[in-house]
């Protein structure tokens, strides 16, 4: 017997015939003799929905209020997930995040889980009965509902993985693995058999919407095993986990993130400290930073361009607005029609001709770079958003075509 924690997603309980699917699904493994515990998302566009309810309210709504409103999706899903499995003769019970012990911190709708009590969780399944559980929400020491921003509820399923020592944490999605590429797009792509943790937090971290990033860091962390696979097709899926291998390099993945914006702050006074100023700003706001470049400017001074989310850019601008007299700057600007795209593949510092052929397939492609960013297992250049897909195409071609 086996404890086994699998996930689904909006797409995968979307209306009432998806829903009696993933009920099959799990009471199947639950009729095998393993223990079952279920993360479920909200149905398909029911948080786009009811953002879209408060935005006809307000412009600026609190994030409390948000959390409030959000969490409300989820708990349509797994009462519903629990009345299906009750037709197919299972005995279940739904939580919602507070119920299953999810304790975060106070960061309104990208809260982080600060600490899971189990005793619930064990109590149900030592009944015998499959636990089903809302993703992507908990509650904070001043008992307010919060929400873990987007894919929340992969994090959300490998966070009870770890605290319950789960056997395997299966994310199940419309798609059938982890592929070298978006299938959508490339249709040369091909399903990975298994990926390393390190590989599939890059990918996840670069665009690849397979998985959630964080829900790779907890993964790795806690050294839990992780499957992905589809929720419509029963086939064999890809294993996210430590792989032992042999001195060399594989490029495994091409990803596209059209979710990012660059800001430069140009005229940056050339003295000790002025970078340190600029990003810890941004990090008393929680607004993560990505590719950086400093270029020189004019008269002792520096142009420092970076890249944020999307989300973060309104943000990050005013803020550095208000602070630009600070940094000794004469403006910011920004462009939001950028798009960064990245290979990524273990041991990539040691093969030379990666970036060259990288940067080949682009320039045959009349596609310009603007930035480049490299670390032992990715690279990755922002271009305009215009050419995204294209270089996808062309990098995928290069490499695993």
């Amino acid at each position: 017997m086996a404890l086994i924690v699998q996930k689904f997603g909006g797409s995968s309980v979307a209306n009432r015939d998806r829903i009696f699917n993933v009920a099959r699904i799990v009471a199947d493994t639950h009729n095998e003799g393993n223990d079952v515990i279920v993360v479920v998302s909200a149905q398909g566009d029911t948080t786009d929905d009811l953002i879209a309810k408060a935005a006809e309210i307000t412009h600026d709504p609190s994030g409390r209020e948000m959390d409030m409103l959000l969490c409300a999706g989820e708990q349509i899903s797994v009462s519903l997930l629990c009345m299906a499995l009750g037709e197919l003769g299972c005995k279940a019970v739904s939580l919602l995040g507070w119920q299953a012990g999810f304790i975060t911190d106070r960061s309104h709708q990208k809260a982080r889980i600060r600490k899971i009590d189990t005793e619930r969780l064990e109590c149900e399944v030592s009944k015998n009965q499959i636990v089903v559980v809302a993703g992507f929400q908990g509650i904070c020491r001043s008992d307010d509902l919060t929400t873990l921003g987007r894919g929340g509820s992969d994090t959300s399923a490998v966070a009870i993985a770890a605290a319950m020592k789960a056997d395997v944490c299966q994310i199940f999605t419309d798609v059938e693995g982890v592929y070298t590429a978006d299938p959508r797009l490339v249709k040369k792509a091909r399903k990975l058999p298994e990926i390393t943790f390190d590989e599939m937090l890059e990918l996840a971290s670069l665009g690849a919407q397979v998985l959630n990033n964080r829900s790779v860091e907890l993964a790795k962390k806690y050294n839990v095993q992780l499957e992905v696979l589809s929720s419509l097709n029963r086939a064999p899926g890809t294993i996210v986990k430590e792989v032992a291998k042999m001195e060399g390099m594989m490029i495994k993945g091409v990803a596209k993130d059209t979710n990012v914006s660059s800001i430069s702050v140009l005229g940056v006074s050339d003295t000790p400290g002025m970078a340190f100023k600029v990003f810890s700003l941004l990090a008393q706001r929680k607004i993560n930073v990505d590719l950086i470049l400093q270029s020189s400017g004019r008269d002792g001074t520096r142009d420092l361009s970076f890249t944020v989310a999307s989300t973060d850019r309104k943000l990050a601008v005013d803020l550095l607005n208000e602070h630009l007299a600070v940094f000794g700057g004469t403006s910011v600007e920004y462009d939001d029609d950028v798009a960064k795209v990245s290979v990524v593949g273990a041991g990539m510092q040691s093969n030379a001709n990666v970036a060259s052929t990288m940067f080949e397939a682009l320039f045959e492609n009349n596609i310009n770079i603007r930035m480049i960013s490299t670390s032992e297992i990715k690279i990755s250049v922002l271009i305009e958003k215009a050419d995204a897909d294209r270089a996808v195409l062309a990098i995928h071609e290069a490499f695993l075509g």
